[in-house]
């Protein structure tokens, strides 16, 4: 058997180590468009100089070798022959397989901006390790003191802890009306804000960027929707990341926003696997298929995928959307149903303190959301709650509580776990 997979991060890792559970010997062949393995969560530190480039791996130097594994780093794919099997890379290399997994990640939106053309210098996104090294030779180069972030999702919320790193003065441009808000609601977002502007960092919300000046081909302003003008010789774009679909565009495979998957994590063709930030897979909480951007679900696909390629009938069952990240300090956490729809169908309960906040949301008398900020202790007694979907009508008063623990849920549920 021969498998190969397009792309090398935590879901093609997962893959490899399941696929070897099953099939010691079979040859797994791997095409990766960048130079090495590593933790993406990692690169807001690296941009920060808190840690070195040969720190951010996640994976032992010995991997391929312990797996067998042929690697092609540094090599990109050109396109697929779905019916030949046959996957082609840039070199003009020709690679055969019997399964194939895409985990070709997302790339980031850039947005449609006058004056921008993608040549602009000072311009940058943050999703990779090249955009990081790039951002810190630029930054050192030109010796940068402010910077503008366009997008206050977790990207830009990374992006500026970085940037912070270096004594770098901010000014934060988001469209909507808080920070983070996929998931944070304006009490959390709140929070975090108030942290920014201790720090010296400005917003402008509820606006965006609708041109850029330029001189010598370098920044120089932005132009705001209300006319505002900001000078800056550093913008980074960060208004999101969205599936890398362009292998697999005119193929036939089928694609919504990402591209979607069965319950074993094929595709719509035979033999054709899919995991990470490409995939579209089951949600846990809404059962419909969704892309969930994040690592857990990218690591647990991935297993599953490797699981199916090798042989083992393995069914996914779905994740939710979940964030446990620390951004300057402030440990956050949000599971699920963050911002629910404004009727009967949820009940949201609420606990805000100085600096502390806790937001639990309901359905059916079932945690299907959770926000927590600066009190992090119980959440994977939420996260639990979410999972096994348990009733929690006799103890939703104890909820909120700081000493909420294992042993206020029910005697056979305890036992259970």
């Amino acid at each position: 058997m021969r498998y190969a997979i397009i792309g090398f991060s935590v879901a093609a890792v997962n893959a490899v180590k399941a696929i070897r559970e099953i099939d010691k010997n079979g040859e797994i062949v791997i095409v990766s468009d960048e130079k090495k393995v590593y933790s993406r969560p990692l690169i807001s530190y690296l941009l920060a100089g808190k840690i070195k480039k040969e720190n951010i791996g996640f994976i032992d130097g010995d991997f391929d070798k312990k797996y067998k594994l042929n690697l092609y780093m540094s090599n990109t794919v050109d396109k697929i022959n779905f019916n030949s099997k046959t996957v082609f890379l840039n070199t003009r290399e020709k690679l055969t397989y019997d399964r194939l997994l895409i985990c070709t990640g997302g790339v980031p939106i850039k947005p449609s901006i006058e004056g921008y053309d993608g040549k602009t210098k000072g311009i940058f996104t943050f999703t990779n390790l090249s955009d990081a090294e790039e951002l810190v030779k630029y930054i050192e180069k030109e010796k940068i003191k402010e910077a503008v972030i366009l997008g206050g999702g977790l990207i830009g919320m990374k992006a500026a802890e970085g940037l912070l790193g270096r004594n770098i003065k901010l000014t934060i441009i988001e469209l909507t009306n808080r920070l983070l808000s996929n998931t944070f609601d304006e009490d959390a977002s709140g929070i975090l804000e108030e942290k920014l502007k201790s720090l010296g960092s400005k917003f402008i919300k509820e606006n965006t960027i609708k041109k850029i000046a330029t001189k010598s081909e370098k920044i120089q302003q932005v132009i705001l929707s209300d006319g505002k003008i900001l000078k800056t010789g550093l913008l980074v774009l960060s208004v999101g990341v969205k599936p890398n679909l362009e292998l697999v565009k005119g193929s036939g495979i089928k694609t919504n926003k990402g591209i979607i998957v069965n319950e074993y994590m094929e595709a719509s063709i035979k033999g054709v696997f899919v995991a990470g930030d490409v995939c579209e897979g089951k949600d846990f909480i809404s059962g419909e298929n969704s892309v969930i951007a994040i690592w857990p679900v990218a690591a647990k696909q991935g297993k599953i995928a490797g699981y199916n390629m090798a042989g083992k009938k393995e069914k996914y069952d779905g994740m939710f959307a979940m964030n446990s990240v620390e951004i300057l300090g402030i440990p956050t956490i949000s599971f699920g149903i963050t911002n629910p729809a404004k009727n009967n169908a949820y009940e949201v309960l609420k606990k805000n303190e100085t600096n502390r906040y806790k937001k639990i949301v309901l359905k059916d008398n079932k945690v299907v959301g959770v926000i927590l900020v600066n009190s992090i202790e119980r959440a994977g007694i939420y996260g639990l709650l979410i999972k096994e979907k348990l009733d929690v009508s006799g103890f939703k008063n104890e909820l909120l509580k700081d000493d909420f623990g294992f042993l206020l849920l029910p005697k056979d549920f305890r036992k259970h776990f």
